[in-house]
């Protein structure tokens, strides 16, 4: 075999490749030696006699290495072979866990304990108003706070995918400004992952579906040397329909709980404006202006309500216990709900004050829900116009959107009547001018 040529690929028959099997040690070390010759200016990768003469082990030793064997190594060795190979700290991480054949898997997963997930969603409620999000190993959104909900509606859907959304969805490659730079750090996310969880089938399946997409296939194929652990203090942009789709400016801070290994818990703080900030910041490389900036407030206009300080939060509870926690004139919203997710989103309205009970079930079966005002969840609601039973269901929301008072009520209608027929207006307008023009193009 010639010194650094790519072993036969194993003949898996019809079962899918493992993460550890789509990357696995041997390509990140030959991609990594190969890197390593390029910043020692070579003009070639490293050649594996020479890795093999700086950590003291012989050709054959290193070259069995790089064909898939899996030698015990002791942190000495592995620190001279991050060290040769010139790797950061994520790629020695990677290292050591694409050697160890991937993370402790003895560790209990406490996905399914009720507290951990009751103690989490505090954290994310209490984060208000920075919008938050707990997403699992393969990063299923497995939880989020009222402002994640109506900034980014798609984490409410059942079976909603951090990586899926940002990756194949034309939403995300709308709203991130630099679109293929996010999804280059979201493939580093999934080569590392592939490192810590190697037989993780649900990580296979997402790494396969990422891959088959023509745009991600070759983003992926581009350096396939670079991991990285999380996005921990990326400053990027964003483009949002409920924010006007104003570029708006933001910091992503990951959390590792210790409650639920492989969780991963993100606030989202908003970074303001600066007209000072250079490429570099936009596409979120790190730097040290990120850590000397003072936090800015997010903006005073937010599309939801955050609950009073005071408020007890509620936060686990199937679709029937949620109808008690909605009080005594508690109504359930069967086709709202189904609008927003099918049988896995039950919706109970609590006129007395003015909120929604959302329960949400998630793909292990688990129920869990969140409070959200109705002014809020008619923001989340398709703008289809309602209809029949549907309709009945959408006034109670209306109602209970507005003040309690019929007369200031009545007075709130005529406003946003007024707001609606002016909207509409202007975009007859609009459409009225985009005609007149198509008539001229067409003359000319």
């Amino acid at each position: 075999m010639v010194d650094g040529a790519f072993a036969p690929r194993p003949d898996t028959g019809s079962e899918p490749l493992s993460p550890g099997q789509l990357l696995g040690h041997p390509g990140l070390l030959r991609a990594w030696r190969a890197v390593a010759g390029e910043k020692l200016g070579l003009g070639r990768p490293l050649w594996q006699a020479e890795v093999a003469t700086a950590i003291g082990r012989s050709r054959g030793w290193y070259q069995n290495l790089e064909n898939g064997a899996r030698p015990k190594i002791d942190k000495t060795v592995l620190d001279s072979l991050a060290k040769v190979l010139l790797l950061g700290r994520d790629e020695h991480q990677a290292l050591v866990l694409a050697l160890m054949d991937g993370a402790l898997t003895t560790i209990p997963d406490s996905f399914g304990n009720a507290t951990v997930r009751r103690d989490l969603q505090m954290m994310l409620d209490q984060q208000l108003p920075n919008p938050a999000y707990l997403t699992d190993r393969v990063w299923n959104i497995i939880g989020y706070n009222a402002a994640m909900a109506a900034l980014w509606p798609w984490v409410t859907r059942p079976g909603a995918n951090l990586i899926r959304w940002a990756m194949l969805s034309d939403e995300a490659r709308f709203q991130y400004v630099d679109w293929q730079h996010h999804a280059t750090e979201y493939i580093k996310l999934l080569r590392f992952a592939s490192t810590r969880y190697p037989h993780d089938a649900d990580l296979s399946k997402l790494i396969t579906d990422v891959k088959a997409d023509p745009l991600c296939g070759r983003l992926w194929d581009t350096d396939i040397a670079a991991v990285s652990e999380s996005r921990d203090g990326h400053l990027f942009q964003m483009l949002l329909p409920s924010m006007s789709n104003q570029p708006i400016e933001v910091i992503s801070h990951v959390l590792f709980p210790a409650a639920l290994p492989g969780a991963r818990a993100v606030i989202i703080t908003w970074a303001g404006t600066d007209e000072d900030t250079d490429a570099a910041h936009v596409t979120g490389q790190p730097t040290t202006r990120v850590e000397e900036r003072a936090p800015a407030p997010w903006p005073d206009q937010l599309p939801f309500t955050a609950p009073e300080p005071t408020a007890s939060p509620r936060l686990t509870a199937t679709p029937t216990e949620a109808v008690d926690l909605a009080g005594p004139h508690a109504v359930p919203l069967p086709r709202l709900g189904a609008l927003l997710g099918g049988n896995d989103c039950h919706l109970v309205l609590d006129p007395d004050a003015g909120t929604v009970i959302r329960s949400t079930r998630h793909a292990d079966g688990q129920w869990d829900f969140s409070e959200i005002s109705a002014a809020a969840l008619l923001q989340l609601l398709p703008a289809k116009a309602p209809a029949g039973d549907t309709l009945a269901e959408y006034k109670l929301l209306l109602r209970a959107a507005l003040p309690e008072n019929p007369a200031a009520a009545a007075c709130a209608c005529d406003t946003q009547l007024q707001e609606a027929r002016d909207r509409v207006e202007a975009l007859a307008q609009v459409r009225r001018e985009l005609l007149a023009g198509l008539g001229t193009s067409r003359t000319a």
